[in-house]
């Protein structure tokens, strides 16, 4: 005997064109309970006597909202339900959520399954959060296996150039290896253009990325993001099981000690849908498979030069920054950490001076040692004994 539910799933089925055979197998009751229910327009009328109510009445009208934004992870629904004090099995929730999967936006494409070791799959996702209270957009890199599936994801405040190469650059360490191959989108941070015949000009500083850990850098067709559909649906997965978890968090680095320790809890030890084995399990026999990582880590800095002012400072970003004075009048570059911190670099390639930056209010920012020389410099006014003003009058 079908509910109410049943038939509204039976009816929007059927008026997408779905056999009936079709819609008693995804229903999973008889083709002739589908016929009966589309003659009569509806459920059976009659009631059985006894039934009890379901321990999952009080919380559906919260699971549909949750459906409604497109949490569909029954583990993660299931875990707030309970924090709202249901107290039956996760069962029932997965056979009330089932026949609402075919309401669910999809997008079908022909997986591709890689060898170990072969591919990474790099992708960025965005959302909004709380961040030291505040209600701010936040940026999730994900990169992920294309064999074992296993993957990192990383927060930042930006998904440029720099940001999507610290990304890839902590994967690597992440796994402790190389791919052959890394797969990325056509965001500008990799690819400038797609020429005539499949040929792709590449970032120039993705180019020094690939040549640094020695992997062979691919695109994904234009307007096709689902060739890259393993790391597409892990992105759907860390907004819908992280971020319904956690909610607000103290500043971006204790977001990223969260998500570690939510991929080592959480991610690794799950059993893939698709695979059927743990990630982490099935990561083991991929290991092996991956490129030893490089002694130097790739620097992600931002680069610029700049010429240091007669004062003995530089400008960098609504501020000044002290550098020592022989280099006054003189170009130096320039380094900008993903962490905040400044590196003066002379003609000679040594570093001369580092900073923390900080907000224009915050004042200068001056090493003493920088200046000692100008100091030393600096003319003395001279004196004179009042007895030669005396002879003057």
């Amino acid at each position: 005997m079908i509910n109410r539910e049943d038939w509204i799933m039976i009816k929007h089925l059927h008026a997408k064109g779905c056999f009936q055979r079709d819609i008693a197998a995804q229903l999973h009751i008889s083709e002739r309970t589908v016929r009966r229910a589309l003659q009569r327009q509806g459920p059976p009328s009659r009631r059985r006597a006894g039934i009890r109510p379901s321990k999952l009445d009080p919380f559906k009208p919260l699971i549909d909202q949750l459906l409604s934004e497109q949490v569909w992870n029954a583990e993660v629904i299931f875990a707030l339900i309970r924090e709202q004090g249901y107290g039956g099995g996760i069962s029932i929730l997965r056979q009330y959520i089932q026949p609402k999967r075919a309401l669910r936006r999809t997008r079908a494409t022909v997986r591709f399954e890689t060898r170990p070791g072969r591919q990474l799959q790099h992708d960025w996702g965005e959302l909004y959060c709380l961040i030291g209270g505040e209600r701010r957009k936040v940026y999730i890199a994900v990169n992920t296996l294309g064999y074992s599936r296993r993957f990192h994801v990383w927060a930042s405040e930006s998904q440029d150039a720099q940001h999507t190469y610290e990304s890839l650059v902590q994967s690597f360490a992440h796994f402790g290896g190389v791919t052959a191959e890394v797969l990325v989108d056509n965001q500008k941070s990799a690819v400038l253009a797609h020429r005539p015949g499949g040929e792709v000009t590449w970032n120039p500083g993705f180019v020094l990325l690939a040549e640094h850990y020695g992997f062979r850098p691919r695109a994904c067709q234009p307007r096709r993001p689902q060739t890259k559909g393993k790391d597409e649906r892990n992105v759907g997965y860390v907004k819908q099981n992280f971020f319904q978890r956690y909610r607000a968090f103290d500043d971006l680095e204790h977001l990223n000690r969260c998500l570690r320790q939510w991929l080592a809890e959480v991610a690794d030890p799950r059993c893939h849908g698709t695979v059927k084995e743990v990630v982490i399990e099935r990561f083991e026999r991929e290991r092996p498979a991956l490129k030893p990582l490089p002694v130097i880590v790739f620097d992600t800095s931002y680069r610029d030069t700049r010429r240091v002012a007669m004062d003995g400072y530089v400008d960098v970003r609504g501020n000044r920054y002290s550098v020592p004075a022989q280099l006054c009048g003189d170009m130096v570059a320039i380094r900008i950490t993903l962490g905040g911190e400044l590196r003066i670099i002379d003609a000679q390639d040594r570093l001369v001076a580092t900073h923390r930056l900080v907000p224009a209010h915050s004042g200068w920012q001056t090493v003493p040692t920088h200046h000692a020389r100008l100091w030393q410099n600096t003319l003395r006014v001279q004196t004179r004994d009042l007895k030669s003003y005396e002879e003057v009058a």
